[in-house]
């Protein structure tokens, strides 16, 4: 009997490359690992980046627009939470904004105290803030949001449409979301990016929803693979993979597939003619 193949062959229009990124170190950061118990600490509520955050930023966005990735993504994908938001818009948005451009900035001057000019939305992939995506839930004042009210204006041309609550209704003080619960969660949001027509898509989130997200994937492959899969994540990492939707979740098309015989003739494989024979 064959043994079965090393590798995998699946239709492309059944495939999407999606560009995981870890949100540039924040505050909490900082504080947490000098003392864990910081995270729960209010002082960090919705914990912005740090000064060497934006520096990782800086040169990932150099990265993303040497490597030809920032011609090729299609969306951006965030977690609703500010250093996330300024990592995406920071690393994937456009140039600096200039007023009387009829476009709104993705990110207001010195948004969370960052003493940051305003960037633009113009060229720029669009942006849209989903809960899927969060960290894990509660206890930790860092993982809590602040209100779609509160956001808009700072990042007025992120697309805040898919969040259901104005205010953080997921967060609580006493209940820390299980492992097992977030990496259902993320695989909800994978099947939701099925859903999507973009191809090439960007995601901005955090460590503990990428591992525990990505922990489900890789058992079929080499070890070695599986490791690299599931290797934590430093600050503004960021690591592209392809999802295959196995399932028929997704109903879009092949856009380069080409059905041939245009126009129509005669066309019987010569394997046929020699089993005639």
């Amino acid at each position: 009997m064959d043994a079965a193949p090393s590798v995998g062959l699946y239709p492309l229009h059944r495939c999407k490359t999606i560009h995981l990124v870890r949100h540039a170190q924040g505050f909490h950061n900082v504080a947490g690992e000098k003392d864990h118990s910081a995270y729960m600490s209010p002082d960090l509520f919705d914990a912005q980046l740090t000064p060497l955050g934006w520096d990782q930023v800086d040169n990932l966005r150099k990265h993303v627009h040497s490597s030809g990735l920032s011609r090729s993504i299609e969306l951006v994908v965030v977690s609703p939470l500010l250093r996330t938001m300024q990592t995406a818009v920071g690393v994937f948005g456009g140039e600096g904004y200039v007023d009387g451009i009829d476009v709104p900035p993705l990110m207001a001057e010195n948004t969370g105290d960052s003493n940051r000019p305003a960037i633009s939305s113009l060229n720029s992939p669009p942006f849209v803030a989903m809960e899927l995506c969060r960290e894990h839930l509660g206890v930790h004042w860092c993982d809590k949001r602040r209100s779609v009210t509160e956001y808009k204006p700072l990042f007025p041309a992120i697309d805040f449409s898919l969040i259901e609550n104005d205010a953080d209704t997921l967060w609580e003080l006493e209940v820390r979301e299980e492992n097992e619960h977030l990496a259902q969660r993320g695989l909800k949001f994978l099947n939701w990016l099925w859903t999507r027509e973009e191809t090439e898509i960007a995601v901005v989130t955090h460590s503990g929803f990428l591992i525990h997200t990505l922990a489900a994937f890789g058992n079929d492959c080499h070890p070695s693979v599986k490791a690299e899969i599931c290797r934590p994540f430093n600050n503004c990492e960021l690591r592209s993979v392809v999802i295959v939707d196995k399932s028929m979740i997704g109903s879009s098309s092949s856009k380069t597939d080409y059905p041939g015989k245009i126009p129509r003739g005669p066309d019987a494989p010569s394997d046929d003619a020699d089993e005639k024979k």
